[in-house]
């Protein structure tokens, strides 16, 4: 049940989309205090949520700040990134969710004042307050996300590999790291451009010397099987004869200062207005700004520094060379040297430039500060609400860096400027939950670090998390170490991992589509799932990746395993990336263990009841084949994940496993009404046996070749890209409405 209480004259997030909510009286579990709202907690409470933000997943401990803030130095001491997400769970002696849909600052303080007390401060009393009660953490989740409306669905295309780098400065450069993917057989969908791309960096532009025929070089791109995917800024430039600037202008579209002139900042280009993202007239027309790279083939987009981010503003700019200049005649000692060197660092993102400047909105005009967290979803809205005008029969891939809850339904996030430090794969871990949690499911990390320089064994365990998140982009910042995979030594080993992400497309598809269109999650604590598993609770290292796989990274450098808990027995299965992903598995019992994990291997956790993709499973036995079909036929309801083995068998034990699979499957079409299909292939000796309810898709490879072939019944093709050449059969599942697909798949 969802409770809510206002307070004073909220401003109108449109975060939420849920009506018919019973008003409280009285508040339960929380204590109103002025300027918001405390909770005493007991030793053994834990607090999940605020989406992307730094340290654990279980947030106690710590003060947190919702304050979208440019900051790229994502240390423990800080206490806001580039997102704000007002939501969070208390579970102990009372379980509960809470929302403030507050656009403004809010303060969580975790238990870091006061050891035992949570406090939550706003910074003015004009808000909505819901609070969520439910059976389990999964339900108040469940219904926390009816609340505010379904998650974004990119592009089949979108969960492929992308590479990124500030610093392609060319079509040239762009061809290179594409010929190099295809010649060192690594898998890749999407090339980003950044900053580099534009004409002096100026949004919806071109340069014309660098990419002089941009409609033709994307489609050259997209014949390869590779999108191109721009960056676009908040940021709009100031000159004369610049089409955007001077239609902003005319029309009052821009961000203004006390008096109504245009407020002026300093990002990329120099000096930008900001575009209204808050006035509707000005969001519709910086939308359908964009149409300009839709018309020349560009299928997704980038959005970025719209927190927004401030290099300066005229005002304080000015402040500070006059200090300067007063600075210049002191001898500067200790007091005073600290003061200019702050002083001069303190111009970006300054906390009072925020008060500056202005929106004209539907319920008038609103102080930035005031409003500041949600600019960033709503230049991102005004790209989602446009490609529903213009591309309304396609998906378009949308992804940005600053975020509040309600933007969840127009795109996805990356987790923004990370550093190339190992404490960073373990952080990108933890906000995988959390922002699923806020709706967030299309999520990733900047892979191998965006900020200083990497290494191949970082970049290496990096990916051995990242091939499990929706969003897989490596991106490094110009004047860093190269850090494309192929630039590497051990070349196997990566091309083996890249490879192995798309024979989990299947599932990370399926169980993404399940998440989205049921308000579920992608991924979960270990505690959402063994909710009556008191050790699962205190995992802050482990983390469920759909219904079935338990993931346990490596993240400290030159380990060579780990120490992972499973809640109950599951199947190991051990993939050596450098070996053609060659495929070890045994059945682990429930508690603690050490599991060896090399650099080149990727090993993942199999729950009872489910099937693991597997390109080629050589040292596969018949224990692990009847562990699969005794978990199957115990099921109450049809596995939901594809299965794809290649395991050598004598012609007895052929004729087993293929009665075995068949039974299962007709036990599934009596229990689930499904289509079966069942083909051979008598050249490479194997076979796809597949089940359909009608309200799936799925497509099947055979070997190094595609065997595309129309189904009825609504069935479409998922495919790897052109240079990818599968060892073996892959599947891909869409549930596109609230039947549960059942896939069944093998080689004989």
């Amino acid at each position: 049940m969802i409770y809510k209480k206002q307070y004073g004259h909220p401003f109108d997030t449109e975060s939420v989309v849920g009506t018919f909510l019973p008003v409280m009286e009285t508040i339960p579990h929380l204590t109103k205090e002025p300027d918001g709202f405390s909770y005493v907690m007991d030793p053994q409470d834990i607090l999940y949520g605020l989406g992307e933000n730094i340290r654990g997943i279980n947030k106690r401990g710590w003060v947190y700040e919702s304050k979208c803030s440019d900051d790229p130095n994502h240390t423990e001491s800080k206490s806001s990134l580039y997102g704000a997400y007002n939501f969070m769970i208390v579970s102990g002696k009372d379980t509960f969710g809470f929302f403030i849909d507050y656009p403004g600052k809010v303060t969580f303080d975790c238990g870091y004042t006061d050891l035992d007390t949570l406090r939550v401060t706003v910074a003015e009393e004009n808000y909505d307050l819901y609070i969520i009660e439910g059976e389990s953490l999964t339900d108040i989740v469940h219904q926390f996300r009816q609340l505010v409306g379904r998650s974004y669905i990119p592009p089949k295309w979108a969960f492929g590999n992308t590479q990124s780098r500030w610093s392609y400065m060319n079509e040239d450069e762009v061809r290179e790291v594409v010929a190099n993917y295809r010649s060192s057989n690594m898998p890749l969908d999407a090339v980003v451009l950044d900053i580099d791309y534009m004409e002096r960096y100026k949004d919806f532009t071109v340069d014309e010397e660098r990419f002089p025929h941009f409609a033709d070089f994307t489609a050259e791109m997209k014949a390869q099987g590779i999108r191109l995917v721009p960056i676009i800024d908040a940021g709009v430039k100031i000159e004369d004869g610049y089409d955007v600037y001077e239609e902003g202008l005319k029309n009052g579209y821009f961000c203004t200062n006390q008096d109504g002139t245009p407020f002026v900042a300093g990002v990329w280009p120099g000096r930008v207005h900001f575009p209204d993202m808050l006035n509707p007239d000005a969001r519709a027309w910086f939308g359908e700004k964009y149409k300009f790279l839709l018309d020349q083939g560009i299928e997704g987009f980038w959005n970025d520094m719209n927190e927004p981010a401030i290099f300066y503003s005229e005002e304080t700019l000015n402040k500070t060379f006059a200090k300067i200049e007063e600075y210049s005649r002191q001898n500067l000692d200790i007091s005073s040297f600290f003061a200019f060197t702050g002083m001069v660092a303190g111009l970006s993102n300054n906390e009072n430039d925020y008060k500056l400047f202005y929106h004209n909105t539907r319920q008038g005009r609103m102080r930035h500060d005031k409003v500041h967290n949600v600019f960033g979803y709503n230049m991102t809205r005004a790209a989602g609400e446009a490609f529903e005008r213009l591309e309304p029969d396609k998906r378009i891939l949308m992804y940005s860096r600053s975020a509040c809850i309600g933007m969840h339904r127009y795109g996805g996030i990356w987790t923004g400027d990370n550093q190339s430090w190992w404490s960073h794969i373990l952080l990108a871990l933890h906000m995988m939950p959390s922002l699923n949690m806020c709706g967030f499911l299309y999520e990733g990390p900047d892979i191998g670090g965006f900020g200083s320089n990497t290494t191949e064994d970082l970049v290496l365990r990096w990916y051995g998390l990242g091939i499990f998140s929706p969003l897989l982009r490596n991106h490094s910042a110009n004047g860093t170490r190269r850090q494309e995979p192929y630039r590497f030594k051990n070349k196997a080993a990566f091309a083996g991992i890249l490879q192995l992400r798309y024979l989990l497309l299947p599932y990370i598809y399926s169980e993404y589509m399940k998440a989205a269109l049921h308000d579920g999650m992608y991924c979960m604590p270990l505690a959402f799932a063994f909710p009556d598993d008191d050790f699962a609770r205190r995992v802050e290292d482990e983390v469920m990746i759909g219904e079935s796989l338990l993931i346990a990274p490596v993240y400290e450098q030159n380990a060579r395993g780990r120490y992972v808990y499973l809640p109950e027995e599951m199947l190991q299965v051990r993939v050596k990336c450098s070996e053609g992903n060659r495929i070890e598995t045994g059945v682990l019992p429930a508690g603690h263990h050490y599991i060896p994990v090399e650099l080149e291997e990727v090993v993942s956790l199999c729950a009872r009841g489910t099937f693991f993709p597997s390109p080629r499973a050589e040292r596969a036995s018949g224990m692990w084949l009847m562990w699969i079909l005794q978990t199957c036929v115990c099921l109450p309801t049809p596995p939901m994940v594809p299965l794809m083995s290649t395991i050598p068998m004598t012609a007895r034990q052929k004729i087993t496993t293929s009665r075995s699979i068949l039974c299962i499957l007709r036990w599934m079409q009596k229990e689930t009404q499904s289509a079966i299909v069942l083909r051979s292939k008598q050249k490479d000796k194997s076979a796809v046996i597949s089940g359909s309810n009608g309200d799936c898709s799925s497509s099947a490879f055979f070997d190094n070749r595609r065997d595309v072939q129309p189904f009825s019944r609504g069935w479409t093709f998922f495919s790897p890209c052109s240079c990818h050449k599968p060892a073996a059969l892959t599947t891909s599942a869409q549930n596109r409405g609230g039947k549960r697909p059942v896939f069944a798949l093998c080689t004989f």
